[in-house]
């Protein structure tokens, strides 16, 4: 059996809350963001929670989190 190793990519993305939550950074503020309103981009400032019906795939990637 070989060993269980972690997604890289999904550790550098995703962390694990003492609560057991996952947290995530917002998507869509990389780029093209003269197209979009100032409202638009400062309510994608910050973090957020990994949706329920996601939180199984993530979990999947990261065995040892």
């Amino acid at each position: 059996m070989p060993k269980m190793k972690t997604k890289r990519g999904a550790a550098k993305r995703f962390i694990v809350r003492g609560s057991g939550s996952i947290k995530r950074g917002q998507a869509f503020k990389r780029h093209i963001l003269t197209k979009k309103t100032t409202k638009n981009k400062r309510q994608l400032r910050g973090t957020t929670a990994v949706h329920k019906a996601d939180v199984s795939a993530v979990r999947s990637m990261l065995p040892f989190a």
